[in-house]
């Protein structure tokens, strides 16, 4: 089965994510970052995989136009959806379910909520200052749920 791993990422998390499970996982994967590819085409996979961060409080707007665009596309594959964010519990759940269209979710195989970090090295001045009014966080803070991960490609590695 070939698998398209189609992810955003603006300080790395993601990536870092979406690598880890096309690596992992036993399914031909290509990794697309649609920051860097435009337009990419998920017809050509038989597995179809997004991942997105939340960045300022909301999914990426380039992940919104990519699922919008491709909504037909992604109901039509097989699908599995993940989320990096820093939030736990209800507001984690509530973060995937504001940021993955609700048809989508109910269609998708496999769901992962990765948990996140917040990597203040990488981010501009103004990322810090809100990360640190907002969520208290005064050094890089990592908060990745390996066991969900590893939850989620075996998941994956169920998929025919």
């Amino acid at each position: 089965m070939k698998a398209g791993i189609f992810y955003i990422s603006n300080h790395g998390t993601t990536a870092k994510v979406a690598k880890q499970i096309g690596e992992k996982v036993h399914h031909t994967v290509d990794l697309i970052d649609i920051k860097k590819i435009k337009n990419p085409n998920p017809e050509l996979y038989d597995l179809v995989i997004l991942g997105s961060s939340i960045h300022a409080g909301s999914n990426q707007k380039s992940m919104k136009s990519f699922i919008k665009r491709n909504k037909d596309v992604f109901l039509n594959k097989k699908l599995a959806l993940f989320l990096c964010c820093m939030y736990e519990g209800e507001e984690r759940i509530n973060q995937f379910n504001n940021s993955y269209p609700e048809e989508l979710r109910n269609h998708s195989a496999a769901n992962l909520l990765a948990g996140g970090e917040f990597i203040l090295e990488k981010m501009n001045f103004l990322e810090k200052a809100i990360v640190k009014k907002v969520a208290g966080v005064n050094e890089t803070k990592r908060n990745i749920d390996e066991k969900a991960i590893t939850n989620f490609i075996a998941t994956l590695e169920k998929i025919k």
